[in-house]
């Protein structure tokens, strides 16, 4: 794997790497519900659930990459780059901004 000194320089190889819709789609679901778990622990101060975000995170996008997209996650070899990866990748799908981002060969449905 090619190392990465920027983020500019990474996320389009992740991109590379989220190229089955499901892949992605499995990404968008865990990072909803972590959002949506973790506004309910801030909300009701129950911290106990707090252990749940990565295993909801993580467990999502592992399973889209372990079942349709068939590859390691970036998130072995860059950690921090994958993270913040994660939610670009959900922006530009949420704002319209990943079908232009994609490799050619994926620009189907975001």
């Amino acid at each position: 794997m090619k190392t990465f000194r920027r983020f500019s320089e990474f996320y389009p190889y992740y991109l590379t790497e989220h190229r089955h819709p499901v892949c992605r789609a499995m990404h968008y679901i865990g990072s909803s519900l972590v959002i949506i778990v973790l506004l309910y622990v801030l909300l009701s101060q129950q911290w106990q659930w707090l252990w749940l975000l990565p295993v909801i995170g993580y467990g999502f996008a592992w399973l889209g990459h372990l079942l349709f997209e068939h590859n390691k996650p970036a998130t072995f070899s860059y950690p921090f780059y994958s993270l913040a990866a994660d939610w670009v990748m959900l922006k530009d799908f949420l704002t319209g901004q990943l079908k232009h981002k994609l490799p050619v060969e994926t620009k189907g449905p975001n």
